[in-house]
């Protein structure tokens, strides 16, 4: 797997922490989560900008939003109770299916 490859599950990482920051920022009107939510949005840029110097941009956003929108998914399912219909999950499954599909057509 090369750095490139590397620094896109970072950014998407970094898309799932943004995101559950900015839960509990309640609307950045709580200034520690508003801080950390800040923090992992320009960490998660940094890193799929990064990854664009090689990955397709088609393919580095695709997989960026797809494990951010996974991820975030599965931790409000986890985390904050949200429903896991069996509709919702099959779904999850078909993002991740993509996410890997898109990587199998990438060559390096």
């Amino acid at each position: 797997m090369s750095i490139a490859w590397i620094f896109l599950l970072l950014a998407g990482f970094f898309e799932i922490c943004f995101t559950i920051a900015l839960k509990y920022s309640q609307g950045f009107t709580r200034l520690v989560p508003s801080i950390i939510t800040i923090v992992f949005i320009v960490l998660s840029f940094f890193s799929v900008s990064q990854s664009m110097k090689t990955i397709p941009i088609g393919t580095a956003y695709a997989v960026w939003a797809g494990i951010g929108a996974a991820g975030t998914v599965v931790c409000g399912i986890v985390f904050f109770g949200d429903s896991y219909h069996i509709i919702r999950l099959i779904s999850i499954f078909l993002i991740i299916i993509g996410i890997i599909g898109l990587k199998l057509a990438h060559i390096d």
